[in-house]
């Protein structure tokens, strides 16, 4: 009796205990939250970063350009970017790796009116073309017309911001560069102008991780890093293998983004979020510095593991 009664005092004594307090980490987002960010969301309503031991802070930046900069300088954890914006960055020496990928394959295009003149990118001669970000959009746009023996000098860029699909239907430009073929297309469609795209990785762009996840190079040895990219990929599966339960939990406690555009948004997303989060694919990586060198965007090729590393 003595025994059990000092085994029941322990349980007790035990039980009292507060347990173990989570690890936290914060994560700077690309934009305002969206269907692009499932994945993250998931990972947060089903416990899967909790069961990691994380406590995750997703936060919505003020100006998209920023993440990668604060995670460069060690005021945030991880940071939501692009594959092209990290070898660009690389190149001007901000001290940041991929360690994961949200969404593996290109979502940029060239989109037109469906119904309008441009059947072909050799149509695009003498023509408006809308874009939001230089640089990279431009080089985007270069390759795809090289194609077809044109140039940028063969058509005219107009800066249109972000109102890419509204200038489109209005007639301001003839096409637009770097149009989310998950988002511009269902919008316009849903608005009853029609679009048509041209994909990047088939006009002569090579293909590319669209959404990774970066931290700071001093940081890879951190494990919370591991865990975080481990409960990626619960949800990715989880994602893939219950999708209407991925929709509802997605939606849970945030009315703003159930609507039409974000619901066809989150379908045609699906197939593009990364099953293997932490797997890196170093030709994609070598590939694409080369055409950004190519494209007078970065100064050299560097070592793949001076842009991405695969956690173990």
């Amino acid at each position: 009796m003595r025994y059990i009664a000092t085994f029941l005092l322990l349980s007790l004594c035990l039980g009292a205990l507060p347990a173990a307090a989570a690890d936290k980490l914060t994560v700077m987002l690309d934009w305002f939250v969206n269907p692009d960010h499932a994945t993250l969301l998931i990972a947060q309503e089903k416990g899967y970063f909790a069961q990691a031991g994380l406590e995750i802070e997703l936060i919505a930046p003020a100006d998209p350009n920023d993440p990668p900069k604060l995670v460069a300088a060690r005021k945030a954890d991880l940071a939501i970017s692009y594959q092209p914006q990290l070898h660009v960055q690389v190149d001007q020496g901000l001290p940041l790796r991929r360690i994961a990928t949200l969404v593996s394959t290109p979502l940029n295009s060239l989109v037109v009116l469906a119904d309008g003149p441009i059947k072909s990118i050799a149509d695009l001669k003498g023509r408006k073309v809308g874009f939001s970000v230089g640089g990279f959009e431009d080089a985007l746009l270069a390759a795809m017309l090289g194609r077809v023996g044109l140039s940028l000098e063969d058509v005219t860029l107009i800066n249109v911001n972000f109102s890419l699909s509204p200038a489109l239907i209005s007639g301001q430009v003839d096409a637009v560069i770097g149009a989310f073929r998950n988002f511009e297309l269902n919008q316009m469609d849903i608005v009853k102008h029609p679009g048509r795209a041209f994909y990047v990785e088939e006009e002569g762009v090579p293909a590319y991780d669209e959404l990774i996840v970066v931290a700071h190079a001093d940081r890879l040895g951190d494990d919370r890093l591991a865990r975080f990219v481990t409960a990626l990929e619960a949800a990715a599966q989880f994602l893939v293998n219950h999708p209407k339960d991925g929709w509802a939990l997605f939606i849970k406690g945030r009315k703003d983004l159930n609507d039409e555009l974000n619901k066809r948004a989150f379908r045609d997303t699906l197939p593009r979020f990364a099953l293997r989060p932490a797997a890196l694919d170093q030709g994609r990586y070598r590939r694409m510095a080369q055409f950004l060198k190519d494209q007078g965007l970065i100064s050299k090729v560097r070592p793949i593991a001076d842009y991405a590393v695969e956690l173990q």
